[in-house]
């Protein structure tokens, strides 16, 4: 095996991703940090890098799994299955949307696509107004389907999987059709695993969008035990600060689920998003 020498560009590559992996992870690190720390010491002395073994503890984490906590756990349990339910949900409907557009040719295939390319160039702010009637008119103001069923069908997955559908062959199609597979067949059998790369990517797209999304939950839901986690611990800060670090603690195990979703799917993110953009 050739041993791989070390070019001065390759080393100033290397050097420069290092640096940006430490100013990544380095946010996190501090914030780790003082979620091991006391309300007063954070409010005294800020976030800081200083390890102070005399007041740093595990308390606030005991505390967050407490009885007297126990609203954490429950807005913990909204946001982990509002997000597997939308991210499911959200990826199944829209690939079916982008693979139709992609693969079957009828009038008005280009028309819709279009469209779907005016919606990603909408904010979303502008819609909520209407999207928030519309809820009251359907009677789904504070509950979960309110949450979800707005943004289930979102542009910008069924725009990527539009592209990446594109590159696929479509020889495919007529194979699973000589067999006998019905088109649904031929979708959840032959095309979805080769577009597993493009939900991989999408899957952490979709997941994040959705575990951090604030605004629309915390204008929709109106119940305290319906709150998801972002929204809960919006309303931990009090105008003293008193609960700064119950709020820090709180957020470094709201990185967890994120973090798992990213670790698993990682190995599709890149090359979903470099074949996805290109056609074959």
């Amino acid at each position: 095996m050739p041993i791989k020498r070390w070019t001065p560009q390759s080393l100033l590559l290397l050097l420069l991703f290092l640096v940006l992996a430490v100013l990544a992870v380095f946010p996190l690190y501090a914030l780790a940090l003082a979620s091991l720390k006391p309300s007063k010491e954070l409010l005294r002395m800020g976030l800081n890098l200083k390890w102070d073994f005399e007041i740093m503890s595990f308390k606030n984490y005991a505390f967050l799994f407490s009885e007297s906590a126990k609203k954490y756990l429950v807005w913990y349990g909204n946001s982990l299955g509002i997000t597997a339910v939308y991210t499911v949900l959200s990826l199944l409907l829209s690939s079916m949307v982008g693979y139709g557009i992609a693969m079957y040719r009828f009038p008005g295939r280009n028309l819709i696509f279009v469209f779907v390319l005016l919606v990603m160039m909408v904010p979303v702010e502008i819609i909520m107004l209407p999207l928030y009637k519309q809820m009251i008119s359907l009677r789904m103001i504070d509950t979960f389907r309110g949450v979800v069923l707005p943004f289930l069908v979102a542009p910008l997955p069924i725009f990527f999987f539009r592209q990446y559908a594109e590159g696929l062959p479509k020889d495919f199609l007529d194979a699973g059709r000589m067999d006998g597979c019905t088109e649904y067949g031929i979708f959840f059998r032959i095309m979805v695993p080769l577009m597993a790369p493009a939900f991989g990517a999408m899957a952490i797209l979709q997941a994040l969008g959705s575990w951090n999304s604030f605004v629309w939950p915390l204008i929709v839901l109106k119940t305290g035990s319906k709150l998801t986690l972002p929204i809960g611990l919006s309303s931990l800060v009090t105008p003293y600060g008193n609960n700064y670090d119950i709020l820090i603690a709180g957020s470094v195990i709201a990185i967890v689920p994120i973090l798992l979703v990213f670790i698993f799917f990682q190995r599709y993110f890149v090359s979903g998003l470099t074949v996805g953009g290109v056609k074959g």
